[in-house]
């Protein structure tokens, strides 16, 4: 209009405080259900609950076959015989006490990232080497938790690299010793009982490990073995069950070279637990003790091998407190070796034969909370648990050696050396076979419950591969026995 002023605003509209707000919750919100459905799938996939396999139905799997035909394939490397050559024996010995501050292995709970405090006494790695002229096997001592898998495969090239043995005449087995050497390998169940992971463990270990199987080897000179048994219940218990069975023998063995220079086996199945999660110090335990004393009492070099450790525990042993307590179980052992060692009956003529092979295994379920559920296989992989075992298997004369990758249980190696002795066989399983799969226990207290509805520690969390388990390791040691007493268990004595 004329004459008039035009007003022109620009506004502008704010939003509505309100409408803004809700938004943002709404995202948050739509974020907090992502990460619960996230969190949700992951734990439904890696942990469960996944009801428990009623029957692990390993004979009609490939790994069930496989494992059997590797133990046939590897077993017929050896040469069988009833009139072997005159035998030859050696041994080595080194320390693998690892530098103080290093991870001490054994026990979850102890504090300061498990590191090492100091040393009580030393640890070692102790090789016996046997031949018959045409075989060769070397029993492997050490004093560690376990035989990392890791560690063995280091040592089989290592050993493989400077003298003429592979991994089949080589084998390993651990005293169990909660106060051995840590830090050995990765992935997180490795970290929960072994502490952090340091590669200079491996390196160190593997090397110790590798010189004491070549000076036994180059130290064979023509000996003569004898070899028996001691009836040690006295000294084990069944710490899972009161009225339990127990594996109550001290198995020894006793070598002689020529030059009267002697060395003692031995394998008992009790716990190394005397000292707890508050030792700090590195100790072989009572099996040092044993060791120790046997090497005192007969000028003759010692080697122990951990035996059916699964629910067996020492007992008997009356003494004020636990480095008390070590010691006087090592010397009661070893008393017991060198009475019932007085008068041996040597032979020299004995047929020797090994195997060594990977395995399949049943799918992984740990039950940590209750026998009706189970975790989801993909959580081994989750915490770095191993997907395969391995199944070791040595020859002596009428000895037969057969090492599983368990903590096995004393009632079954007892159940078992008993049925084998029926044909002749004096059978020495021993545990800790190049890997670790928890827990194989007798098959009848799989479902057994306390009054409280719980499982108990060693057929529940660390039972890891469920049903069957022990029927098919059980399958795969009657497979080894077979194939390597294809000889004459009994041979002439030495003159």
């Amino acid at each position: 209009m004329p004459g008039s002023k035009t007003e022109i605003r620009n506004t502008v509209s704010l939003p509505d405080p309100g409408v803004s707000v809700m938004h943002i919750v709404k995202r948050i919100l739509l974020g907090v259900v992502v990460v619960l459905l996230l969190f949700t799938t992951l734990f439904l996939v890696f942990v469960g609950p996944w009801p428990v396999y009623k029957d692990s139905r390993y004979r009609e799997s490939a790994y069930y076959k496989d494992a059997l035909a590797a133990v046939d394939a590897d077993a017929a490397l050896s040469n069988f015989t009833d009139t072997p050559e005159a035998l030859r024996a050696g041994w080595g010995v080194r320390i693998i006490t690892p530098s103080i501050g290093l991870p001490i292995a054994g026990y979850g709970a102890r504090k300061d990232g498990m590191r090492s405090q100091g040393v009580r006494d030393d640890l070692k790695v102790k090789a016996v080497s046997f031949t018959d002229g045409k075989d060769t096997v070397v029993l492997v001592g050490v004093d560690m938790l376990i035989i990392p898998p890791n560690i063995a495969e280091m040592t089989v090239d290592k050993v493989a690299s400077r003298i003429p043995l592979a991994s089949r005449n080589l084998y390993f087995t651990a005293s169990h010793t909660h106060c051995g050497p840590g830090g050995f390998g990765p992935g997180l169940a490795a970290k929960f009982t072994g502490g952090t992971y340091n590669p200079s463990v491996p390196e160190f270990l593997s090397s110790s490990f590798a010189d004491a199987i070549v000076e036994a080897w180059q130290n064979m000179k023509p000996a003569k073995l004898a070899h028996g048994t001691v009836d040690a219940r006295a000294y084990i218990r069944n710490r899972a069950r009161e009225h339990g069975d127990v594996d109550p023998n001290l198995n020894y063995i006793l070598v002689e070279q020529e030059s009267g220079r002697k060395c003692y086996i031995t394998r008992f199945s009790a716990h190394p637990t005397n000292f707890g999660s508050s030792m700090m110090q590195f100790s072989a335990e009572y099996p040092g003790a044993l060791m120790r004393s046997l090497e005192q009492q007969t000028n003759a070099t010692a080697v122990y091998l951990g035996g059916g450790l699964g629910s067996m525990s020492g007992k008997g042993i009356e003494a004020d407190g636990p480095d008390a307590r070590v010691e006087l179980m090592g010397k009661t052992l070893a008393d017991l070796i060198v009475a019932a060692s007085a008068s041996p009956k040597f032979t020299d003529r004995v047929d020797i034969a090994s195997l060594a092979v990977p395995v399949g295994v049943p799918p992984f379920q740990a039950r940590p909370l209750s026998p009706k559920w189970r975790l989801s296989p993909l959580a081994a992989k989750l915490i770095g648990l191993p997907n395969e075992g391995f199944v070791q298997g040595a020859r002596i004369g009428d000895l037969l050696f057969v090492g599983l990758p368990f903590d096995t249980s004393g009632e079954l190696t007892r159940q078992w050396r008993e049925e084998k002795a029926a044909a002749g066989w004096d059978l020495w399983v021993t545990s800790f076979s190049r890997a670790y799969l928890g827990y194989l226990s007798p098959e009848k207290y799989y479902f057994e419950t306390n009054k409280r509805g719980q499982l108990d520690y060693e057929i529940g969390f660390m039972n890891w591969l469920g049903p069957n388990s022990t029927t098919y390791f059980k399958e795969i040691l009657d497979r080894v026995v077979m194939q390597l007493g294809k000889s004459a268990p009994t041979l002439a004595a030495a003159p």
